[in-house]
């Protein structure tokens, strides 16, 4: 019965966002997030959406692969190791158990966190044992030997499957390039050398370290009240040791020079990967630099890059450029992908595209389309409980303000020419970034 009633909740998963949203520009028509800590030191970040009998619940720790500390993969084989087995159950009994359910429980882990989330009605005879395996999974993992060496095993045959992208390649050896020694740099699932010197207890000590109350933030979005929520954080982060928050990332450095490496990779596709550290979340030119980036090359098909390269030339397919914000500066990346022989024409023109863009800003056309395409499609990014309990963690973990879904439209529409044009001439170091390319001829 339960699954059959989740199946009709999602069909109609649009719904709650819908609602919650529906007139964005008015902050009195959406309910606040609510906000505040466990008795054991965990952030909880609350938003009721009573309109379906569902729950999602995100748990989100300062434990990605920023704090790998000389091992690379370890916060990624940890968080994937979770749900292997907990509380002496197996993978497949903590499956079936959330399958008789209508439950779903995921996890996954990026440079500054990890996650594990369940998604579940309300039902309390359905909720309380979903809620009870999210408490195994959280609390009692059991790391045992032989789902380590499988997972290893896994994650190995994935690492020699990338060797074969020129794309992966590509993006991997960019973040060395712009990192260098700052943890940013490492690859989040690791590598072959890090993962062969790696061991049980290896993970049973970061674990121990990082996924602790006072390191997680807990975001619950759906059918429980204020009264009914606290009990659910209690409950979740009562399965934790107290803990204590990790200590801060730290600060990237700033390109000193210009750099343009070329990996050989045989194939037909060259592919390009250009930047530089951007910008973290709550940076005070976030929004200037997002609508700029936005006309640049964050538009798709409307971007000047896709115009330039793409529409007049035909020198590639898919053309792009995007901050990733995070705790510290996080890259600003463009890239594209051409044949072998167009390789120099794309890439002179992506860069006569960015320094114009740096020098002049953006049009004033350019600028009212793009504040209507980002307001416009704002509600899309919300339309869901699973949506919203996203950015709920996000603003939890990044300590964003909690009107920062309320006021997003009306900081795009503030953003002026001028602005977007002093960020980019303070924020994007157009002669010093890093090109690396992989593909085509030697």
């Amino acid at each position: 019965m339960g699954i059959d009633l989740l199946n009709r909740v999602v069909r109609s998963g649009g719904l709650v966002g819908a609602v919650w949203l529906c007139s964005l520009g008015t902050a009195l028509a959406m309910p606040p997030i609510q906000h505040w800590q466990t008795t054991n030191g965990a952030r909880v970040y609350y938003v009721p959406a009573p309109e379906l009998p569902m729950v999602d619940i995100r748990v989100v720790f300062a434990a990605g692969s920023v704090r790998d500390a000389g091992l690379p993969g370890l916060a990624s084989m940890t968080n994937h190791l979770l749900d292997k087995g907990a509380a002496g159950l197996t993978a497949n009994d903590l499956a079936a158990r959330l399958e008789g359910l209508g439950a779903e429980l995921g996890s996954g882990s990026l440079r500054d966190m990890a996650w594990v989330s369940l998604r579940s009605l309300s039902d309390a005879a359905l909720l309380e044992p979903a809620l009870e395996v999210l408490q195994q999974v959280l609390g009692q993992p059991d790391f045992n030997a032989l789902d380590f060496e499988r997972e290893r095993e896994r994650t190995l045959v994935s690492l020699r499957e990338d060797e074969q992208s020129p794309s992966t390649i590509a993006e991997y050896r960019f973040y060395r390039v712009v990192f260098g020694e700052h943890p940013y740099a490492t690859r989040p699932v690791g590598d072959a050398a890090s993962l062969q010197r790696m061991t049980p207890e290896d993970i049973r000590a970061f674990y121990e370290q990082y996924y602790v109350a006072g390191n997680a933030v807990i975001a619950i979005v759906g059918d429980v009240d204020r009264k009914a929520a606290e009990r659910l954080a209690e409950r979740i982060a009562g399965a934790l040791d107290d803990g204590k928050a990790a200590p801060a990332v730290p600060v990237v450095a700033a390109l000193e020079d210009a750099s343009e490496e070329r990996i050989f990779h045989p194939s037909t596709q060259t592919h390009v990967r250009m930047g530089a550290p951007g910008m973290r979340r709550g940076d005070p030119d976030y929004f200037p630099l997002y609508v700029g980036n936005h006309i640049l090359g964050g538009g798709g098909l409307v971007s000047r890059l896709n115009e330039e390269i793409r529409e007049k030339r035909g020198l590639s397919y898919s053309v792009y450029s995007y901050f990733s914000p995070m705790a510290q500066d996080g890259p600003y990346v463009f890239g594209l992908q051409t044949r072998n022989d167009q390789l120099d024409e794309a890439l002179e023109v992506m860069r006569a595209t960015l320094k114009t863009f740096h020098e002049e800003g953006p049009t004033e056309e350019e600028l009212v389309a793009a504040r209507k395409n980002i307001t416009g499609g704002f509600a899309l990014r919300v339309d869901s409980n699973s949506k919203i309990v996203e950015y709920l963690a996000m603003i939890g973990f990044y300590m964003l303000p909690l009107d920062y879904l309320v006021t997003f439209n009306a900081r795009v529409e503030a953003v002026t020419r001028e602005q977007i044009r002093d960020a980019f001439r303070r924020r994007v170091p157009v002669d010093h970034m890093a090109t690396v390319i992989v593909g085509g001829e030697k």
